[in-house]
Order: structure tokens, then C-alpha cells, then sequence
């Protein structure tokens, strides 16, 4: 069998094609839906159920086989049939029988699934996870503030968002460590009303989500996943009150609804696949490596796992320890297809060209194992999160490091940070005014408005005086 993942030189033809299939990855653009369709639309004639067939034949009707289509579809419904929608999408596209009553996880079922949940996980997301990641975001509380002057003063209020939505991936796996990710920095903002959706199935198959969902305080609960879950946490049902903000991972459907309903309702991010990147050098464990980079392929297919190195040799030693690694992994399959098609390890002429391409990457996670790690990660601008020594492997800050895993992809580190505090907060701007602040800017300001031809403008402010 071929080597899992190549050794890529700076600057050869392999290299090209792999730094333009990494490029093309981050490019957000549409993507086919169609045979979706009509698996879906065939199901729904060989059910059997007449009403839930007229909806699938009018929602298929016309529709173009992709998913920015699809999706505008999806929050067209929802907009216009509300709960309805969300019963008939559930069971068109989850094969889940939702009724507009179990929309809603009721008390009596939450305590019933909590209740089921792994005693051993829960006790210790109580006592480790939790406290570790309520301690790093405390760090990011905002206070009010206000300039006094002459009788007045300006400032700034921040109060938190009223309502938040947090999404919960729940399609091919659930991940625990995303609620409390998204639901942490929330509770610590001071958000009163968090909402929780995820797919209709993943409720009741994780006693998990219920029971870190009661240990953080939250009740409402709702078995709506996909386009559709954004759609209503956007726009609000006749049984869901719209958000001012919804927050979470999900699939290219969830993504593309965020994209289209941002404007409508404040997101975090255009969230991409995972990925990470991992500078090394000669001095590195390989193992470490290695195991590091198939626990970023291991996520999905669209996952991307890059090393870079100025060793050729180290290089080589990396891929060997890959090849060992791989072989019984229960995700074996999935992590070959990553490294496939995104993962590489790249070979830079020295250490200064390493870490220039590992800037312009801008990924999501930045693992420095190196001789001089310290030295080395001070010089990386752009990333999501930098992950310093051998001691500190990605997955350390995936579950309980204590920054937020909810990171910015496909380059967007540029520009973008971690989920934190911040974006559950607003800042609202206080002026309060006095004549003996006022009165010396009046000239100021009447000829500024002036000047912008708002005549009333000046008039507004010389009145008072």
C-alpha cells in the first residue's frame, strides 16, 4: 500500500497541486445536492405517508441540485409554515416523525435522559472540564466604563445578548466539548435565555447533551437540526422565539444557512472544515507528530493535516510513523481520505521559509514542535489558536486546555479569533450631557454640520445656547 500522506518540496509540481487543493478547500462556493433529492424525494414516495410526499414533491419542485439552493428553499419554508416546516423537513430529511409538541424537549424528558447519561463523563466534565474552561473566560469579562467631564461624561455600557441559539452537530457524531465551548463563554457573559438545537435524534441517543446541558443551567432544548434549526433560531417559529445570535459547528447545510440569514441574525463565523498545521523540526518526535496530525484527518474527509519542516529527513520519519499509526484506527478510512486529498507534509528550505508558509496558511490550529518553540510561535501572526511544545497537542485545547475551540478555518485567522466572551456582549454608547460640557464645542460642531449641508443639525445644538 502507497505512503498515507507525501513529503511535498517547496516549490515542486506535487507541491502546487497540493497548495491549490488546500486554496480551493477554503473557497466557500456551492456544492452538489442533487442526488440528495431525489434519494430523498424516493423515500418519501415509499413511506407511504401522503401529506409528507406533497411536501417533499412541492419542495423538490424546480429546485437546482445544490445546496445554497436547497437551503434558500429551507428558510423559505420555515419562514412562511413555521413549526409545520420544521415537522415536515425533520422527517424528510432525518426520517424523525416531529410533531409540533416534542419540537421542544419537555422538563419531564430532560430529567429522564440526564438521568441516563455516563455517571463516570459527566462527574468528570463537572469537576475538570468545566471549571478549567469557566476559569480562562472569567478572564474575559468586560466592564462598563465612562470618561467624566464638566458635569457630563461618555462611555460605554456592555450588556450581554438577551437570546442566544447554540447549535450541537449531532448528524455523524456528537461532540460534548462543543456545548460547553459555545455554552460557557455565554453563561459568563450573562446571556439570560440559551437555546440549544440540534439534530431531532441526537437527543435521545446522547444522555450526555442532556446531562451537561442541566449541570450548565440549560432547559430549552430543541430537537430541530440543519438549515432548518438556523432558520428557526433566525426567524422564529410559532413554539421557537427568534435569537439575537446563533453560534455553533455544523455541516455545509448549517454553514450556508448562517451565511444567508447573517444580517438577520448575528454568527459567529463561516465555519469551514478542521484543520492544522504543525511546524516541526529534526528535534521532534516523530510519534508525536504523527499521531498529532491523525487525530486532525480523523474528523472528516474535508479535514486538513499539514506538517511543515526544514528536515527532509524528519519529514520522511513523520510519514513512516503515519503509516504504523494508521493501520486499526477505527476511523482508518476517513483519516486516509483527509490525507488524500488535504493532508501533506511540506519541506521549506530553511526554517524562516517554514514559518512564512505557515503564516500564510492562517489555519485554524498551530501546533509548534521545535527546538526553539517559543521563539518560533512569537513569529506566527496568523492562526486560530498556537499550540507551543511537544506537551501540547491540539486535542489538549479541543477538550479542557481552556481557550475556546471554536476557532476560525480557511484562512479567516487573518482576520478572525476565537469564540469568547466578547461575542456574547454589546457595547452600547452613553452620552451624558451637561451645558458645561456642551457649550464649548457649539461653534465646532455647527460648523462641521454646516459644512455636510445639515443645516438642522447646527440649529439642534446653537438652540440650546
Amino acid at each position: 500500500m502507497p505512503d498515507a500522506i507525501q513529503c511535498l518540496e517547496i516549490g515542486s509540481t506535487e507541491f502546487n497541486m497540493f497548495f491549490k487543493r488546500l486554496r480551493e478547500r477554503a473557497e466557500i462556493g456551492d456544492g452538489p445536492a442533487g442526488s440528495i433529492h431525489a434519494e430523498l424525494l424516493e423515500k418519501a414516495r415509499a413511506g407511504g405517508d401522503s401529506v409528507l410526499l406533497m411536501f417533499a414533491e412541492q419542495f423538490f419542485e424546480g429546485l437546482h441540485p445544490g445546496i445554497v439552493a436547497t437551503v434558500e428553499r429551507v428558510i423559505q419554508r420555515v419562514q412562511a409554515q413555521g413549526d409545520g416546516a420544521l415537522c415536515n423537513l425533520s422527517r424528510l430529511f432525518d426520517g424523525y416523525p416531529l410533531t409540533p409538541p416534542n419540537i421542544r424537549v419537555s422538563p419531564k424528558e430532560l430529567d429522564a435522559l440526564a438521568a441516563q447519561a455516563d455517571a463516570a463523563t459527566l462527574e468528570l466534565c463537572r469537576t475538570q472540564v468545566i471549571p478549567r474552561l469557566m476559569r480562562f473566560h472569567e478572564k474575559q469579562r468586560q466592564e462598563s466604563w465612562q470618561l467624566d467631564e464638566q458635569g457630563g461624561s461618555v462611555g460605554i455600557r456592555v450588556q450581554p445578548l438577551q437570546r442566544v441559539a447554540l447549535y450541537v452537530p449531532g448528524g455523524k457524531a456528537f461532540y460534548p466539548s462543543s456545548l460547553m465551548m459555545s455554552a460557557i463563554p455565554a453563561k459568563v457573559a450573562g446571556v439570560k435565555e440559551i437555546a440549544v438545537f440540534t439534530p431531532p435524534a441526537a437527543v435521545d441517543k446522547t444522555p450526555l447533551l442532556a446531562g451537561l446541558c442541566k449541570e450548565l443551567g440549560i432547559t430549552e432544548i430543541y430537537r430541530v437540526g440543519g438549515a432548518q434549526a438556523v432558520a428557526a433560531a433566525a426567524l422564529g417559529t410559532e413554539k421557537i422565539a427568534r435569537v439575537d445570535k446563533v453560534v455553533g459547528p455544523g455541516n455545509q447545510f448549517v454553514a450556508t444557512a448562517k451565511r444567508m440569514l447573517n444580517g438577520r441574525v448575528a454568527i459567529d463565523s463561516f465555519a469551514g472544515p478542521s484543520e492544522v498545521v504543525i511546524l516541526f523540526d529534526a528535534s521532534a518526535t516523530p510519534a508525536h507528530v504523527a499521531a498529532d496530525l491523525l487525530a486532525q484527518a480523523e474528523h472528516d474527509e474535508m479535514a486538513a493535516a499539514v506538517g511543515v519542516t526544514d528536515s527532509a529527513e524528519a519529514a520522511q520519519a513523520v510519514a513512516a510513523e503515519i503509516n504504523l499509526q494508521l493501520a486499526g484506527l477505527p476511523r482508518e478510512a476517513i483519516c486516509r481520505r483527509s490525507l488524500e486529498s488535504f493532508g501533506g507534509i511540506v519541506v521549506a528550505p530553511s526554517m524562516g521559509f517554514a514559518l512564512r508558509f505557515v503564516d500564510t496558511l492562517a489555519a485554524e490550529h498551530v501546533e509548534v514542535i521545535t527546538g526553539d518553540a517559543e521563539k518560533h510561535a512569537g513569529q506566527i501572526r496568523n492562526a486560530g489558536a498556537i499550540f507551543i511544545g511537544p506537551f501540547a497537542p491540539e486535542a489538549f485545547g479541543d477538550y479542557m486546555a481552556g481557550p475556546n475551540h471554536v476557532l476560525p478555518t480557511a484562512g479567516t485567522a487573518r482576520f478572525a479569533s476565537a469564540l469568547g466572551v466578547g461575542d456574547f456582549l454589546r457595547h452600547v454608547s452613553i452620552i451624558r450631557g451637561s451645558e458645561a460640557m456642551l457649550r464649548p464645542h457649539v461653534a465646532t460642531i455647527a460648523a462641521l454640520a454646516r459644512i455636510e449641508g445639515l443645516e438642522a443639525h447646527a440649529r439642534s445644538v446653537e438652540a440650546r445656547f
